[in-house]
């Protein structure tokens, strides 16, 4: 059906999907063959696995109405991509149900619907066709989706000839102006340069109050900007599934919440303790040998924030400087302060510095420290003594914007 008087009407339905492959290429075909020769026959095949066969999706069920946008996150090899293209048809479920209503645009992997020998207008005129668009209509399209394509004199040049660029340009324009009722995304758009992925989200905000839209990304800026509901995926399972989408993005970044701190410099210094958090109370984080991040410290602004670092030096290092970094869960630079060049005082070889943060702004989030400590010697300005990226988490939360 095509759009419906009713504009909450459920356009995506899946019920206990399910996806196998085969690890082992032989045994794949094999398997392939005994499939088809049970589902001619009429015969039901086994669904369970197989010697070398895995679940890339399993039991993973949801719906999705009019005006709705589902952010599907999770790592790499989570089976996002696998569910996305049952969706779109490209591939059968081993078990479970579909039901698409309506007319799906979808990109998913570059080049996917693309003859390599036919231009890009020929394209644009062949994709359409196979949404069911009469050669009359897409006419009508044509130049507007030229146009959102920004490709140009190259519109008449065979799309083996694009860059990967040029052909998300190409698949993104089809697949929104020809009004689908349905539009799947992947990870693809990230091959865009950033004005064309801005013009692309944009476009989704246009579109989304009639189409329902899946989005799967690794940015969770973009998906937290436009998705209200989300499915974390792990090892083909749903891990979560949330109307809420800051949940399910939460549960995302938690799953990297124990990796180890990275350590990088010269080994002229050695950290011996750092202390950082509210300025009565300041957390102990780090001792010798301890580069695990602890569990998430929350911090109040309102109180004032200090960081202290005491180390032992090397006796050539006579002089140094101090620099904090605070990443975002994304790792994007929010702040960054770097101290005045300090000179050693004293013959001691344990230093100790104090920083207060007094008007650190942050929004409510999640977020790391970096400490990096440089040589404050003018031939050696800027090298690394010791440097820890990510050592400390911390959350913020703020009543005011």
């Amino acid at each position: 059906m095509h759009a419906s008087s009713n504009d909450r009407e459920v356009l995506v339905r899946v019920e206990g999907v399910s996806k196998k492959f085969c690890r082992n290429l032989k045994k794949s075909l094999w398997y392939g063959m005994q499939d088809i020769a049970a589902e001619v026959s009429g015969h039901k095949s086994n669904h369970g696995l197989r010697p070398d066969e895995f679940w890339s999706v399993k039991d993973v069920s949801f719906e999705l109405r009019r005006g709705e946008c589902l952010g599907l996150i999770g790592h790499n090899g989570a089976g996002k991509t696998t569910l996305l293209k049952m969706l779109n048809g490209l591939i059968k479920p081993d078990r479970g149900r579909i039901e698409m209503n309506g007319r799906v645009g979808a990109l998913i992997a570059l080049g996917t619907g693309f003859n390599p020998i036919l231009t890009g207008r020929e394209n644009i005129y062949v994709n359409a066709s196979v949404l069911g668009i009469s050669k009359q209509e897409i006419d009508t399209k044509i130049d507007d989706v030229i146009e959102f394509s920004e490709i140009g004199e190259f519109i008449d040049t065979p799309v083996q000839n694009y860059s990967s660029g040029m052909q998300v340009r190409l698949g993104f324009a089809v697949a929104v102006n020809m009004q689908p009722d349905i539009l799947l995304i992947d990870e693809v758009l990230a091959v865009g340069d950033i004005g064309f992925r801005v013009k692309c989200y944009n476009e989704i905000n246009q579109i989304i109050k009639n189409t329902a839209v899946i989005l799967v990304s690794h940015s969770m800026p973009q998906v937290g900007k436009i998705c209200k509901s989300g499915i974390l995926m792990e090892s083909g399972k749903i891990d979560l599934q949330s109307q809420n989408i800051g949940e399910v993005i939460l549960a995302y970044y938690n799953k990297f919440s124990h990796e180890r701190a990275s350590v990088e410099g010269n080994g002229k210094v050695i950290i011996q303790e750092i202390n950082f958090g509210n300025d009565k109370n300041p957390k102990r984080f780090l001792r010798p040998a301890e580069i695990v991040p602890a569990e998430i410290l929350r911090l109040s602004l309102e109180k004032g924030v200090v960081c202290e670092i005491q180390f032992q030096r090397y006796p050539e290092v006579t002089s140094f400087s101090v620099l904090l970094s605070i990443t975002d869960l994304d790792q994007k630079l929010v702040a960054q302060m770097k101290s005045e060049k300090y000179e050693v005082l004293s013959g001691s070889l344990t230093q100790f510095v104090k920083f207060e943060l007094n008007s650190l702004q942050l929004n409510t989030g999640t977020y790391s420290l970096s400490v990096h400590l440089m040589n404050g010697v003018e031939n050696a300005w800027d090298e690394i003594l010791i440097g820890l990226r990510n050592i400390i988490r911390f959350s913020v939360k703020r009543n005011d914007f």
